[in-house]
């Protein structure tokens, strides 16, 4: 093997490695996550999403600025079918944040662990029905099993498990509008977060004269914090972009079932939250769904190799 080969070969490893720690420390932030926006209370929730869109905007587009020039940027736009696209998608990212914070903030950690964990078989049927995707048994099980989890908390609460099945369709619906996208990372946040800053930022000073936001809580240590909201949103997409560069799909699909499971331990042990019997059944007969759509993943993931 002459020194170029190894060269590159060496350079895989090494991508392959920053990868992998890339995506780890992706799911770790995002599982202790909760901590932060548990930090905020008593702030209410919708204060805080509206902060949350400006925020993000505002680190979104300092972050590409430090990559990108402003041509590079807004010229894209001029593109057709570009704007309504990342209209839409920013809609979905919006709706997917604010449910996200409503339930770290009001006591549903568990349900939003539910969510997280149907979000990849969810993802997966969209691939199949939307992108005509290779249909397996495993992933037909583990939609299968999932179906019943939903079923069996259907039956018992007497209601649909809105959070959970909120959470994992808008992320599955965004990510079905991102699998049709090519720009850079950064600047497609710019873009989904743009539409909706400027209606969140006149909300915000609009509450905040009135006497009715965040400052008349008088919490200024809160308030403060308040302000890193985009900040804590953009280092773990940051890291997934990175990661998804460099290790397979099939190490990005089993490794995102690290941040539900560690919000789903903060709920319980951290913030006491209340979980029963079928709750657990229904935890129970997911992660089964989860066995079969992971041994899926690595079988079709061995196959692609050996070709």
């Amino acid at each position: 093997m002459d020194e170029k080969s190894i060269g590159i070969k060496d350079k895989s490893k090494n991508d392959y490695r920053t990868g992998l720690i890339c995506v780890l420390a992706c799911q770790l932030f995002w599982g202790v996550c909760p901590v932060y926006w548990r930090a905020l209370v008593p702030i209410p929730s919708w204060i805080i999403i509206l902060y949350r869109i400006v925020t993000m905007f505002v680190f979104s587009y300092a972050a590409a600025r430090m990559r990108y020039s402003r041509q590079e940027i807004w010229e894209p736009l001029k593109e057709k079918g570009v704007f309504r696209r990342y209209l839409a998608a920013g809609l979905l990212l919006t709706a997917n944040w604010s449910t996200y914070i409503w339930a770290m903030t009001t006591g549903h950690m568990i349900q939003a662990s539910i969510g997280y964990y149907i979000e990849p078989i969810v993802i997966c049927l969209f691939g199949v029905v939307i992108f005509k995707e290779r249909f397996t048994k495993y992933n037909l099980t583990a939609m299968g099993f999932a179906l019943v989890s939903i079923v069996v908390m259907l039956i018992h609460y007497g209601q649909i498990p809105g959070v959970a099945l909120g959470l994992a369709f808008t992320w599955a619906c965004y990510s079905a509008i991102k699998k049709a996208t090519d720009r850079p990372p950064l600047i497609e946040l710019v873009y989904e977060t743009m539409f909706y800053a400027v209606p969140a930022l006149m909300a915000i000073i609009y509450i905040e004269t009135k006497g009715t936001g965040a400052l008349s809580l008088g919490v200024p240590g809160k308030y403060a914090l308040m302000y890193l909201s985009g900040l804590i949103t953009l280092i773990p997409i940051a890291l997934f972009g990175s990661a998804a560069k460099k290790v397979t799909l099939f190490v990005i699909g089993l490794a995102q079932y690290i941040s539900p499971t560690i919000t789903l331990l903060l709920g319980i042990f951290a913030y006491k939250e209340p979980i029963d019997r079928v709750q657990v059944i229904s935890f129970a007969i997911i992660w089964i769904g989860l066995v079969f759509f992971s041994y899926g993943e690595y079988k079709n993931n061995l196959e692609q190799s050996e070709n």
